[in-house]
């Protein structure tokens, strides 16, 4: 790694992920913005994914492989080697939008003058990369903190912060501790948001949250009892198994 402190860590968590990996790798490394390095946390893979690595060498890319307590905890090592200014998580199957997406967020960053939070929207894409279509929740212009009370109104890999403000992913949380690390992310960027208006990921339509979505909605329910009051989290929630009933007659 350069004696320099990049712009940007791109923190990549995998296990067993020679399937997708090799994506994200490309997708990295052909980008047109090189003020980056590339942390691999990879939980000991047992499959072709250290062969894979092998493939793929690049001067900006560090990997640690050894067993971890579960995805979050490979993002805290990630973030415990890092060294940019700014921290982007993408996993093993996510990939940057295009070859100059990091140029466009070091852009935001500088006409925003050195932002908390830079973010923008994201694409969904299937095992094989082929686009699915925009997530379902579009983000909004001008991200407050109160917009996270209405869920993950951006997706994770589309939310770039500024390593000094982040702290460490909480454990505690098996599914959700994404969502509550980018509340606590934005206490902390004292409303200095700035938002780059176009897809950034093309985000893998299979994750931890996805294959356990009836926990992951549990620990998301006590995260904004939390940080936005019970009965305001009860009341949101009506509104959206309201609107979950709606979509479901529209899509019969």
């Amino acid at each position: 790694m350069p004696d320099k402190e990049p712009l940007f860590s791109i923190i990549t968590v995998c296990y067993n992920a020679e399937a997708t990996l090799g994506r994200t790798l490309a997708s990295v490394d052909s980008q047109t913005f090189t003020d980056y390095e590339h942390l691999i946390i990879d939980g000991a893979s047992s499959d072709d994914t250290p062969k894979l690595l092998d493939a793929h060498p690049s001067a900006k890319r560090s990997v640690r492989s050894e067993r971890d307590k579960g995805i979050y905890d490979a993002m805290n090592k990630g973030i415990s080697m890092a060294t940019g200014r700014y921290l982007i998580f993408l996993n093993a199957g996510d990939k940057f939008h295009s070859a100059d997406t990091l140029a466009r967020i070091a852009e935001a960053i500088e006409r925003e003058n050195t932002p908390g939070i830079v973010y923008g929207q994201t694409d969904i894409v299937d095992d094989s990369g082929r686009r699915l279509g925009p997530r379902h929740l579009t983000a909004p212009e001008g991200l407050k903190l109160a917009d996270f009370a209405d869920g993950m109104v951006v997706c994770h890999q589309a939310f770039v912060a500024l390593r000094k403000i982040t702290g460490f992913y909480n454990l505690r949380y098996r599914f959700s501790a994404d969502y509550e690390w980018c509340i606590r992310c934005l206490q902390h960027s004292r409303k200095n948001v700035g938002l780059t208006d176009t897809v950034l990921i093309d985000y893998l339509n299979e994750g931890v949250t996805t294959a356990n979505h009836r926990a992951s909605l549990f620990e998301r329910f006590r995260i904004m009892s939390y940080y936005y009051g019970f009965f305001p989290t009860l009341f949101k929630h009506i509104s959206f198994a309201r609107r979950w009933r709606k979509r479901q007659k529209t899509a019969k």
